[in-house]
This record gives C-alpha cells, sequence and structure tokens, in this order.
C-alpha cells in the first residue's frame, strides 16, 4: 500500500501571495506578503471583516481559478505520485469543488482525491483519510495535525506561520526542501 500525503491547497500547492493582487485591486491597498503576520488577512490593514467576507465569497471562483502555483510544486508532486498518493485536503467549500479540480488539470498537477471540507479543522478528516504526513501552511492547523495523529507535518514558511513549532513538524521554505526531507523520512 502507497504512502498517502493529505496536501493543503492555499498557500502550500498554491503561492502564498495568489490573494494579495485581488484585494489590492479590490481594496486599493498595496500589501505584500510581509506585511501578512497573522492568518487572518483582515489584520493587515484597514477592513471591517464582515465587507472583507462578503467580499471573498463573490470573488472566491475568480481567485482560485487565478492562483498561480507555487514554485516547483508540479514538478516535486508529478514524481510523487509515482510512489505516494496525493490527498489535497482543504478548507475550501464544496461549492468550488469543480473549479478546484479544473485549476489542477489546467495546471497539470497530479491528485489521487480532492477533499474540500469547508473548514480550517483538519484533524478529523487526515484521520478518517488516514493521511501518513500533511503538508500545510497555517501554523495552528501544522501543529494540531501533528500533535494529534502524530504523523509529521511540513510546514511551508511564511510570515504569517512564524511561531515556534514542537519537533515533528518541519518548517520547509519551498517544494525543493519539502521533497528532500520527505526523501529523508520515506525512503
Amino acid at each position: 500500500m502507497k504512502i498517502r500525503f493529505g496536501i493543503d491547497i492555499d498557500g502550500t500547492v498554491t503561492c502564498p501571495t495568489s490573494l494579495l493582487p485581488h484585494i489590492n485591486k479590490r481594496f486599493g491597498s498595496n500589501l505584500t506578503l510581509e506585511d501578512i503576520k497573522e492568518y487572518d488577512l483582515t489584520k493587515a490593514f484597514d477592513v471591517d471583516p464582515a465587507q472583507f467576507s462578503e467580499w471573498y465569497k463573490e470573488a472566491e471562483e475568480l481567485i482560485y481559478q487565478t492562483s498561480p502555483a507555487q514554485q516547483f510544486a508540479k514538478e516535486v508532486l508529478t514524481n510523487w505520485q509515482k510512489q505516494f498518493e496525493l490527498y489535497y485536503i482543504s478548507a475550501r467549500g464544496q461549492n468550488v469543488l469543480e473549479c478546484t479540480t479544473n485549476w489542477f488539470h489546467d495546471q497539470q498537477i497530479p491528485f489521487d482525491h480532492v477533499e474540500l471540507i469547508g473548514t480550517h479543522h483538519k484533524i478529523e478528516t487526515a484521520k478518517r483519510l488516514s493521511v501518513n504526513a500533511f503538508f500545510e501552511d497555517k501554523h495552528d492547523n501544522a501543529v494540531g495535525i501533528h500533535e494529534e495523529l502524530d504523523i509529521p507535518v511540513f510546514l511551508f514558511d511564511t510570515p504569517y506561520n512564524r511561531k515556534p513549532i514542537p519537533n515533528g513538524v518541519i518548517r520547509v521554505n519551498d517544494w525543493q526542501e519539502a521533497n528532500r526531507q520527505v526523501k529523508r523520512l520515506f525512503d
């Protein structure tokens, strides 16, 4: 049986900057990734959270369709598919499942399964799908998944996730570094 990876999509497979051009255009801001110090984007600039949420619901499909993949994600994930099962577990809602799978096809990024759970609480889904490792950009998710499931979690480094991490959560800068760490742990 193949080893199964649980993989977040937004900020992990996609660039963590994917939202910023859309936010900057809509709200007349000039945010860069370095400005985002918390996962909650509304903390980075002066915007009403309810207004932001309403805009996001309207714009999410366009945002997801136009999100660039992180550098090296396609190459690494394509190579991994020969050896590992790739299960994407995302906080996106079911309403964007077709858009999401179309994005994977358009980007030519392989997947075995896509699970859109509509919440950031991924522990139960990761447990139900029996993943052996997880790839994430949200700090509390990475720590919680590791502590609850006792599996390695690869945390893709961003300015919004630089809190301390326990052993077993492995901070990586990009997909090439994730690949080196996977080879170290799973070869």
